[in-house]
């Protein structure tokens, strides 16, 4: 199957484009209740935060191109060590989430994942571990990390991500998250812009062509199964569509 460049890319934004979820908005202003939010970021942290530097590190390893691996590198260093910008593993510091609402930590020493968690963690595995170093690369730098705006991080003209003041951050208004419980959000503002850019010059610069039909399939196997682990989640938290 040739996929052009601009097909390729075009692909690329819409699977970007429809990663948003019904439930969001109540995880935002304050509908689901604070004594199940918890459920929330330990099912995040088990599904990808925790091993997000192994996640980049399957990309690097089996990576043959250097300009990418060094785009690689810099990118599982920064989230391994918080070496470049944050001071701290970027594991860590989303830790100081639950930590600044009064959460348990010590339940984070063994999460339960919920079916469909375990089942969207499980195509995360496949996609970059057994389908090559691209498919590795865009799942993590533009699936995990990116969100429904990335088309704003290559096109000047179009919307880019909304950057409200920390003082307004949804945690702090409408669960009472210190200002200091934001560390990982303050490290993104540090380094996502240059992420996002490195990201996007990697699958687009260094993925042949015979390879970016494959991306595109791991992409889409990966917003479906992120839609159908935060359905599940929304559903643990109380919500209904």
């Amino acid at each position: 199957m040739h996929v052009t460049r601009e097909e390729f890319l075009e692909g690329l934004l819409a699977v970007m484009e429809a990663k948003e979820h019904w439930a969001w908005a109540s995880f935002t202003d304050g509908t689901v209740a604070k004594d199940r939010l918890y459920l929330h970021f330990e099912q995040e942290y088990e599904t990808y935060v925790r091993d997000f530097p192994v996640l980049i590190g399957h990309a690097y390893v089996q990576c043959p191109n250097r300009e990418a691996r060094q785009e690689l590198a810099e990118n599982l260093y920064e989230e391994e060590t918080g070496g470049l910008a944050a001071g701290r593993p970027h594991p860590d510091l989303f830790l100081e989430y639950p930590k600044g609402l009064g959460f348990d930590l010590d339940r984070y020493e063994s999460i339960e994942l919920l079916p469909a968690a375990r089942a969207y963690r499980d195509v995360i595995d496949e996609c970059t571990q057994r389908r090559g170093w691209e498919a590795a690369a865009a799942v993590t730098t533009l699936f995990i990390e990116g969100t429904k705006y990335e088309r704003g991080e290559i096109d000047g003209a179009a919307a880019k991500r909304p950057e409200t003041p920390l003082e307004q951050h949804p945690l702090v208004l409408h669960y009472g998250l210190p200002l200091e419980g934001l560390a990982l959000t303050k490290a993104h503002r540090k380094v996502e812009g240059s992420h996002r850019q490195a990201a996007w010059k990697v699958i687009l610069d260094c993925v042949g062509e015979e390879a970016r039909p494959g991306v595109l399939t791991a992409m889409n196997e990966m917003l479906a199964a992120w839609k159908t682990y935060r359905d599940a989640v929304a559903t643990a938290c109380g919500l209904t569509q």
